[in-house]
């Protein structure tokens, strides 16, 4: 048969198998170096066969990493190494040669059907012949190659084809559509023109109304400086009687200035006789309390008491029903455990504003009921400036190294004996100290109590 070229293919020979081509005349080696890349493949793909299957010691050392790869593995990752090494070793191209004999014989030969095969074979096996078909083989390539451009120009004008139909069809339409807004450009123009011919007859109907508008301002204008005029003269006239209305609230609120003035004149002579008359009669008192020898007012017992000094701040405390009976008893003193009951009441809030807290609620308390109420705080720590208390509750803090449980007994002892005394504190030695001294307790939870209720 014939090759691609037209030669006769396979090329004759002296024998069929690659012994026989290897025998044959000397010709002109094959350049490894400018051989076609799809023979270099072919070669790459057969030496990856071999390379799999040969001894180890047939392989060469540079290519031994390679053999435990799969034989398309090894083509694709060392095509080039493997094709080098048969360029630069005849033993391995023999070794490829004869596994090939031994393994597949009758597959790599010249005579083979492929020229690809063929041109690996002839390579391979040095054969005479190898140029010739190696070129064939090149010529080959480049015919499936134009075959293959020839191809896709086809394709390519078939797409073109389609294209140019496609545009054709989509020219018609814009033509067509150029047309229709052709037609409707023309039926605008006529539209617009009748309303630019609308509009002008309505502004022509505005600039008349305007002219007439402009005529009637102008005569509302006249009018009404006309009328501005009357209204300067009566605002003038208005301004005359105000000033005069004025004159006359002056005139009168200096005489109201001269009857208050004579007032108070009258008034401070009523205070000082009645002055005179309430002093006149306090002597007259003082000098009956001397003749009856009453009381001199002097200062109550709880206020004698020492080591206690002013107090700092309270708080808050509920009560309990049977606490008003005691609160009842005329001339009671109620004396109570400052830190007892509020830390009893609101243990959350920082001292200073429990004793707050509990002095307002005792001084709420005392305005009530009239009880005179004495609360004792300890003095230890305090650091702000005493409180000095609220009307009708006697805050005390205790001297440094002195508690508020010793001055709440003192108070408690120097009431005199038949006063009645109300000791509000839960803390046990307090009350029976209080009780030897013949004062009542009360529990912190029942006076908050009383206070909570109001």
């Amino acid at each position: 048969m014939s090759g691609p070229d037209g030669t006769a293919w396979p090329p004759e020979s002296g024998g069929t198998g690659l012994a026989a081509a290897g025998g044959a005349g000397a010709s002109e080696p094959v350049n490894w170096e400018r051989l076609p890349d799809a023979v270099r493949a072919r070669l790459a793909d057969m030496a990856a066969a071999a390379v799999g299957a040969m001894p180890a010691a047939d392989v060469p050392v540079s290519l031994r990493r390679l053999a435990r790869f799969t034989p398309a593995k090894r083509a694709k990752l060392g095509g080039q190494a493997l094709t080098a090494e048969l360029a630069a070793s005849t033993a391995f191209r023999t070794a490829v040669v004869a596994w090939w004999e031994e393994h597949r014989p009758g597959e790599l030969t010249v005579a083979a059907h492929d020229v690809l095969t063929a041109a690996a074979a002839a390579v391979l096996a040095d054969d005479p012949c190898a140029p010739e078909v190696v070129a064939a083989a090149a010529r080959r390539g480049e015919a499936v190659e134009l075959r293959a451009e020839r191809d896709a120009a086809l394709s390519r004008v078939d797409k073109l084809t389609v294209e140019l139909d496609r545009l054709r069809g989509e020219l018609t339409e814009a033509r067509a559509q150029a047309r229709l807004a052709g037609e409707q450009r023309d039926a605008e123009y006529q539209q617009l023109r009748r309303r630019v011919s609308e509009q002008g007859a309505k502004l022509r109907a505005v600039v008349d109304q305007r002219v007439t508008a402009e005529q009637a301002a102008e005569e509302l204008r006249r009018s009404a400086e006309s009328d501005l005029a009357v209204a300067r003269a009566e605002r003038d006239r208005e301004r005359g009687r105000a000033e005069v209305e004025r004159r006359r609230a002056d005139r009168a609120a200096a005489e109201v200035a001269v009857a208050r003035q004579a007032a108070r004149e009258a008034r401070k002579a009523d205070e000082v006789r009645l002055e005179l008359l309430i002093e006149t009669l306090g002597g007259a008192v003082k000098g009956l309390r001397r003749e009856l020898a009453l009381g001199g007012g002097g200062p109550r017992p709880a206020d004698l008491i020492a080591g206690a000094q002013a107090a700092r701040s309270g708080a808050a405390i509920d009560g309990l029903a049977g606490l008003d009976a005691l609160l009842a008893v005329p001339s009671v003193h109620l004396i109570v455990d400052g830190y007892n009951v509020s830390k009893t009441g609101y243990p959350e809030l920082p001292l200073a504003d429990q004793r707050t807290r509990l002095v307002g609620q005792l001084a709420a308390l005392a305005a009530r009921t009239g009880v005179e109420i004495t609360v004792v705080f300890d003095g230890a720590g305090v650091v702000t400036a005493p409180h000095r208390g609220s009307r009708g509750v006697r805050v005390l803090f205790s001297d440094r190294g002195v508690l508020a449980d010793d001055v709440i007994r003192d108070l408690a002892a120097a009431e005199p004996e038949g006063r009645p005394v109300l000791v509000a504190t839960s803390d046990r030695a307090v009350v029976g100290s209080v009780r030897r001294f013949g004062a009542y307790s009360v529990p912190s939870a029942v006076l908050l109590g009383r206070l909570a209720r109001g």
